[in-house]
């Protein structure tokens, strides 16, 4: 026995001797370096470097290989990193390791390609939680034998943090409690089991030391801690890249994690429908991110009352109910690649700080969001196809009201339709107020019709215009008369050598004058007078373009009494209007007292304009040059009439 003993003595001192000949070997440094600090926000790749106070590995490392087959990678006194780990020198690493009891400065271990039995597999593990390492990063195992049961003892240990990285399980066949119990058990505070096909994990046996755990990349499903009460202490759990399928079940399954703080449930299957399905949330968590879902409008029924920051980035969301529950701690909301048209309320958000809406369906974004939203310090709402019309003038102004609360203005704010505007940044379009204020728009058409109907009233009244439809009815009125009634007289040779149009109050001048030199004097002359030639029975109107129409001539007598007349008016306006409609030279006028200006109605314009354009015959006051005056209306009126069988002028002297 005594000999027995000596031996062992010197066994274990020759084991010593060749640790550390071989830790020369491999160039030891004795360099103190400072740790490194992670900060609290986690990294999509789910791993476990972000641990809060969890120092990282020492990262100056040079590659050595050693007698023993496998590589070193990095070699201090606090970390050691090799590769290459098999069968064959399993063995002699955990002889190294057994070398590093509690109270060694070596913290940090890093495998890499290991390649060993279940049972060798865990002799590591075994010979790591009892040495002074506490934060042991294992990746791309290969598990070669069978999985059996294993007496895992988890006392006296220095282990923090276990990190494992692409294993692979090549036994099909073995008891799922044998494999998950090691892990569940286990007394540290963080575990990560990452991109390892992983399909299950055991609700730990009893009250869990874990505050982090991260099972990024796995096959986990609902079942996943279903009723587990035994993880009391977690505060950060990430399941990213799984295979869960109901919110309402992952509510569940937090409900008995007294001190979760944060849930990455990203790039999962997660659905909602609201249909009575009730959800129950740890009280403690208010970080939560389930971005990458198949999510509706439908999860704001299903949300944790404490949240503070939400992610519900790249799923199927259309809106945010109004009628959904109050988030009253919600400081940060993500809804970037939805589909929603509008900018949210902040009814249900009463303490929003931080909005992100970019990526979605969002035209014209409504311009009361900030009144709606008094806490919002960042808006987050580029990168949608925004609609450059009048409707979106308003939200432009809302960003030079909000002082620089648009998060990635100018840069990610850009038009999409219409199509000739694609491209231009919102900073750069520009309406005028009156292309896009539709009140004052119709103010100021009302007014200029306004205006228009009131020039328009203006001129008829000026002009006379309702008397001069009134005179058109009128003659389109007897000409339909005269046809419908009379069509044998439509014959309109001519009977007079010219119609008189005068006033009453010329009367004496025409009966004494006019009449008796034209007619009785030289050559035949045939005169249409009213009071001879009108027609009894007819209107004065029809007889007087009966007159007109079968005279050569009309003669005006004008006077100031003639334009006080309106029946002289009518006869004129019945006069000029055979002038053009016949295209005839059939006016002679005769200015028998000088008119003055001011006492020619507005309505006379046509009778200004003849005085103006036409040659008229004034009648003289010397006797003298009377003779040439008869001579010369003769001569404009002279015309060889038709005459009835016996018929003759009279000849007086």
């Amino acid at each position: 026995t005594t000999e027995n003993m000596r031996s062992l003595r010197n066994f274990f001192l020759f084991k010593c001797l060749f640790a550390l000949t071989f830790w020369n070997n491999i160039s030891l440094s004795v360099e103190n370096e400072p740790f490194t600090s992670i900060s609290s926000d986690f990294p999509e790749d789910g791993s476990d470097k972000s641990i809060k106070s969890l120092p990282l590995l020492y990262a100056n490392s040079h590659k050595s290989e050693a007698d023993f087959g496998w590589i070193v990678i990095q070699n201090t006194t606090e970390s050691l990193s090799l590769s290459e780990i098999t069968n064959d020198n399993v063995k002699d690493l955990i002889a190294l390791l057994s070398n590093f009891k509690q109270g060694s400065r070596l913290q940090n271990l890093t495998l890499t390609n290991v390649s060993v039995d279940w049972s060798a597999l865990m002799e590591v593990f075994q010979t790591v939680w009892h040495s002074s390492i506490e934060y042991f990063d294992i990746s791309s195992v290969t598990q070669l034998s069978e999985i059996e049961g294993y007496d895992f003892n988890y006392s006296g240990t220095s282990m923090k943090a276990l990190t494992m990285k692409k294993v692979l399980i090549t036994d099909l066949y073995f008891s799922q409690d044998d494999l998950y119990k090691i892990f569940a058990d286990m007394n540290i505070a963080a575990l990560t089991i990452a991109e390892s096909e992983m399909i299950h994990m055991l609700c730990p046996s009893s009250d869990s030391p874990f505050r982090y755990i991260n099972f990024f990349k796995n096959d986990l499903t609902d079942l996943l801690f279903q009723k587990c009460n035994n993880l009391i202490h977690l505060e950060t759990l990430i399941l990213q890249k799984n295979k869960f399928e109901s919110l309402s079940k992952v509510s569940f399954m937090t409900s008995h994690m007294k001190s979760l703080k944060y849930l990455d449930m990203s790039n999962n299957l997660l659905s909602h429908d609201g249909a009575d399905m009730q959800c129950r949330w740890a009280e403690s968590l208010t970080e939560l991110d389930l971005s990458s879902n198949q999510l509706t409008d439908a999860v704001f029924e299903c949300l944790p009352v404490n949240i503070k920051k939400l992610s519900l980035q790249s799923n199927q969301i259309t809106s945010v109910p109004k009628g959904m529950a109050e988030l009253k701690s919600l400081q940060e909301l993500n809804l970037a690649r939805n589909r929603l048209s509008d900018l949210p309320g902040c009814s249900g958000f009463p303490s929003l700080e931080i909005l992100n809406i970019e990526m979605n369906s969002i035209v014209t974004p409504s311009a009361d969001f900030f009144q709606s939203c008094p806490r919002v310090k960042e808006l987050q709402a580029g990168k949608n196809p925004f609609k450059c019309s009048c409707e979106l003038q308003a939200f432009i102004r809302l960003e030079r009201q909000s002082g620089g609360k648009l998060f990635g203005w100018p840069v990610a704010y850009v038009c999409e339709y219409p199509e000739d505007l694609r491209g231009t940044r919102l900073k750069d379009f520009h309406l005028s107020e009156l292309a896009c204020n539709t009140m004052l728009l119709l103010v100021i058409a009302l007014l200029l019709t306004l205006v228009l109907v009131a020039v328009v009233v203006f001129l008829c009244i000026y002009l006379d215009v309702p008397w001069y439809m009134r005179m058109m009815w009128q003659w389109t009125q007897t000409k339909r008369r005269t046809w419908h009634n009379h069509p044998e007289e439509q014959d309109t040779a001519l009977q007079f050598h010219a119609f008189v149009s005068y006033s009453e109050r010329d009367a004496l001048w025409v009966k004494n004058e006019l009449i008796p030199n034209l007619e009785k004097g030289e050559g035949c002359v045939q005169l249409c007078q009213h009071e001879r030639n009108f027609v009894p029975g007819k209107s004065i109107v029809e007889n007087i373009i009966n007159c007109i129409e079968k005279s050569y001539k009309s003669i005006f007598v004008l006077s100031p009494n003639f334009v006080q007349s309106e029946w002289c008016h009518y006869e004129l306006y019945f006069a000029h209007h055979k002038l053009f409609s016949e295209n005839s030279n059939s006016l002679i006028l005769i200015l028998l007292e000088p008119i003055p200006p001011y006492i020619i109605p507005a309505r006379y314009h046509k009778l200004k304009a003849l005085m103006a354009k036409r040659t008229y015959l004034e009648w003289p006051k010397e006797r003298s040059k009377r003779a040439l005056f008869w001579a010369n209306l003769r001569a404009a009126i002279s015309i060889n009439l038709p005459m009835a069988d016996g018929e003759r002028c009279g000849v007086t002297d």
